[in-house]
């Protein structure tokens, strides 16, 4: 990936402290430092967005009408479903009728067929697992989320159906109990279903929720678990999320809650801890709330933090600031979801963290321009 700053960087002396340690330090302000992609809009995306004209490009098998009318559908949610539906119940029909056909000449009853949960890594498709491209390369059926790369699924091959159910703030293409039954009638005709789920399914992915659903109905599930944005993300970044005397444990944290449960941020007060590495999954949202609640609780405002979005891929853009700084500079860089939150003191241990050395920062910069 290459990568160069968004603007100038400015340069720091090699004098100016390194943190390694989590003791307190004079504060000295940090300017904000963002780096991206050299030859990527900021507006792009890798993943599969609801307006995506390329996804409705490659599920031209659900829909009845032509191409260029797919434009008008992309926020009639109940128009979208309505247009799949007679193509969906045609599928399963074959499936069903396959399944029978091979049942009856064997004589004997055929199985269910079965559901892969599969973890596709933060979105750097040289991430993936060889597992997980064996699975998708022998499936019938994709269902896949939003944060599933392009280049991820080009590796389904042509004859094998896929079907968009992501989820984004404002647009639910599927409700999660359409998903669970989507993957039983698909299970129960007879077809080798992948569940397609950015970074891990088990890590903030609702894959232990289909896993327990499908468990019951008597369907067989295998989870192929992916890299974590979390993994993912700081070994980009050269953050180790633990290192010896700087942070002994680290916490994943949700800043969604379930609808109509509890704030996830009251979780603020256990999470406060300057011996530990806090990282933060879809919370650009509620990072303004997050970040006077961690520092009311006892987090250093000095403590190192970062923000990535669409990590390991060519869109990344990153921002590194102190936490009491983290949310203006955030918003000022305009990031957008998915972005994902790194805060404690190994964020200082990157090479692109404005106090490393001067002899670091330079060979940062020359490894991430070359890749």
């Amino acid at each position: 990936m290459a990568i160069a700053a968004s603007k100038p960087l400015r340069h720091f002396s090699p004098s100016l402290p390194h943190i390694s340690s989590n003791k307190p330090k004079s504060h000295v302000r940090l300017p904000r430092v963002t780096f991206q992609a050299l030859s990527s809009s900021s507006t792009s995306s890798p993943f599969t967005e609801a307006n995506s004209l390329s996804r409705y490009q490659r599920e031209t098998w659900t829909h009845n009408e032509s191409t260029s009318n797919f434009r008008s559908n992309f926020d009639d949610k109940s128009n979208e479903i309505a247009l799949q539906l007679p193509e969906l119940k045609k599928l399963l029909e074959a499936l069903r009728a396959s399944r029978e056909k091979e049942g009856g000449q064997l004589d004997s009853t055929a199985g269910p067929g079965r559901v892969a949960l599969v973890g596709t890594g933060p979105g750097d498709p040289e991430l993936l697992t060889v597992k997980a491209v064996r699975a998708i390369e022998k499936a019938d059926l994709i269902l896949y989320d939003r944060l599933v790369s392009n280049d991820v699924l080009e590796l389904v091959r042509p004859d094998a159906r896929l079907l968009y159910v992501g989820k984004t703030a404002g647009y639910h293409s599927r409700t999660q109990e359409e998903i669970h039954q989507l993957l039983l009638s698909f299970a129960e005709a007879g077809a080798n279903v992948v569940r397609l789920k950015g970074g891990d399914p088990l890590v903030f992915g609702r894959g232990g929720e289909e896993m327990d659903f499908l468990q019951q109905q008597g369907i067989r599930v295998e989870v192929i678990p992916g890299i974590t944005s979390a993994s993912g993300i700081a070994a980009e970044l050269g953050v180790p999320l633990t290192h010896r005397g700087i942070a002994n444990s680290v916490r994943f944290l949700t800043g969604h809650s379930r609808n109509g449960g509890t704030d996830p941020l009251y979780v603020a007060e256990n999470a406060a801890d300057p011996d530990s590495t806090l990282v933060v999954y879809m919370g650009l949202s509620t990072l303004p709330a997050l970040v006077p609640k961690l520092m009311s609780h006892g987090l250093p405002a000095e403590t190192p933090a970062v923000a990535v979005e669409r990590g390991t891929t060519p869109q990344q853009r990153t921002v590194f600031a102190e936490l009491q700084d983290l949310v203006n500079e955030v918003k000022l860089a305009e990031l957008v979801s998915p972005t994902l939150i790194i805060i404690g003191n190994v964020v200082a241990l990157s090479p692109y963290w404005p106090y490393s050395s001067g002899e670091n920062k330079v060979a940062a910069q020359e490894s991430m321009l070359i890749r």
